[in-house]
């Protein structure tokens, strides 16, 4: 890398890319779909609505680079022709959701990430595995490098996430030392922005919604557990970034926002952004909740130049604004999503 890209923190220039995004109807995955569109690429997205939302990606139909798979990566994925990216973002990610099918989450994180890499393995693909900062657990190391191995229940009511996406990074090394196969991990901190789903029980989310409909501000525990915030925007530049960075380098990579913030002064700003009354209401902490969150991201600086930009406030105003829409535009505000969408969509499972 020059060190004039280094400075920047921007995505290198590269040829355009054949790109196959799994759980790219989602919050993270349909703004990246957004911005390899926008970088020229062609791109597949493959997604079961399990969590993504048709509406992610309606605006994408008609484009004549994007390509909709209704899919799910437990089972064997077929996609003709050449891959030579895949990024794997399938997996409910929030303890809402994950929790609700622990046996399944379990099985999106091993068997997807295996269907993810025989094709990436036939095909000579470079393939993008998106981890997440639960493989941390509840550290005991603050900040969090990667070399640290992590704090995590094997039990827990969590488990099922947090140790699916450890064997997950096993599998990614593994077909890596084993094949030769081209890997990058990514390690995921506490993203929000627009797009995010308004029951997914995540701290902005949940803020959001509730400072905007008037009611208390759920805080489980006492507030001064922490978590690093990172602008969805950023988060999409660092995973091209990791994409694109030299093969020699597989990571995991940490990605989030190092400035840490504790959970009673986020309600606190959102209450602020929103111009809201509403109180806070606190509640006991669930389960194996990790204290506190803050990613060291000195490798992704060092390796690809790369370091969020968006100040909190800035993105808060962003996500406040997406909610404000959805809100105003339906009353009882429906989930767009899930298996009766599915069901609406049965004839667009192949939209090219």
């Amino acid at each position: 890398m020059t060190m004039q890209s280094l400075m920047s923190g921007t995505v290198r220039p590269r040829r355009t890319q054949r790109s196959l995004v799994t759980g790219g109807a989602g919050f993270i995955g349909s703004h990246l779909c957004d911005a390899l569109l926008q970088r020229g690429d062609q791109v597949i997205c493959i997604d079961n609505f399990l969590t993504g939302t048709f509406r992610n990606i309606r605006p994408l139909l008609n484009h004549p680079n994007f390509r909709f798979i209704e899919g799910d990566v437990r089972s064997p994925l077929q996609v003709d022709g050449e891959v030579t990216r895949i990024y794997n973002l399938a997996c409910p990610a929030s303890p809402r959701h994950y929790q609700k099918d622990p046996v399944g989450t379990m099985k999106t994180c091993v068997l997807g990430t295996i269907n993810v890499l025989e094709p990436a393995r036939k095909k000579s693909s470079r393939v993008l595995q998106a981890s997440t900062s639960e493989v941390y657990g509840d550290p005991e190391l603050h900040p969090q490098p990667e070399n640290y191995v992590g704090h995590v229940n094997p039990i827990g009511p969590r488990a099922c996430y947090d140790e699916g996406k450890r064997a997950a990074e096993t599998l990614m090394f593994d077909y890596r030392r084993v094949h030769g196969i081209d890997v990058k991990v990514a390690r995921i901190f506490n993203t929000y922005g627009p797009r995010m789903l308004e029951d997914d029980g995540r701290v902005v989310s949940n803020f959001i919604v509730q400072a905007l409909r008037g009611i208390p501000l759920t805080i489980y525990g006492n507030g001064t557990q922490t978590r690093s915030l990172c602008f969805v925007d950023d988060l999409v530049r660092g995973l091209e970034m990791l994409m694109e960075s030299p093969r020699s380098f597989a990571g995991p990579c940490n990605l989030g926002n190092p400035q840490e913030k504790t959970i009673e002064a986020i309600a606190r700003e959102v209450l602020v952004c929103t111009g809201s009354s509403s109180r806070l209401d606190f509640r006991p902490l669930p389960n194996d909740d990790p204290r506190r969150r803050k990613p060291v991201i000195a490798k992704a600086f060092h390796e690809f130049g790369w370091q969020p930009r968006v100040e909190l406030t800035d993105g808060l105003k962003a996500t406040i604004a997406y909610f404000s829409l959805r809100l105003a535009t339906s009353s009882d505000y429906p989930r767009e999503s899930g298996r009766s969408e599915t069901r609406k969509q049965r004839r667009l499972r192949f939209v090219q």
